[in-house]
């Protein structure tokens, strides 16, 4: 059974405890999800238990009077469980948890929608 991660509308994946072995897990490890949750489109599935997130954005500029479009990359740590459905384009929703590595402080809880959006 997935514990309840406190986070309306996300639901825990459909998968066994047993078949997940990932301590960085929220639904079956020991890692817990505080602070921001945002959401962003992937870009990047080379790395190991990583994918990596676009954020876009706009950012207001008083010298102009106008707005600018930007986009930040963040490092997500993706978990066993959730590996086989999250690919390349997919809308997902990431949580801020403790460190993980170097570059990665959140973690794909939910696959939002598939392609590009």
């Amino acid at each position: 059974m997935s514990k309840n991660i406190g986070i309306p509308g996300v639901v825990p994946p459909k998968v066994k405890p047993e078949e997940c072995k990932d301590l960085s897990c929220p639904f079956h490890g020991k890692t817990r999800i505080r602070g921001k949750i945002t959401q962003g489109i992937v870009v990047s599935k080379k790395s190991k238990n990583t994918v990596i997130i676009r954020r876009d954005y706009v950012q207001f500029i008083r010298k102009y009077q106008r707005y600018e479009r930007r986009n930040t990359r963040l490092a997500c740590h993706l978990t066993e469980c959730l590996s086989n459905e999250i690919e390349i384009g997919d809308l997902v929703r990431v949580g801020e948890s403790r460190k993980i590595s170097k570059t990665k402080a959140f973690i794909v809880l939910e696959k939002i929608t598939g392609g590009a959006v």
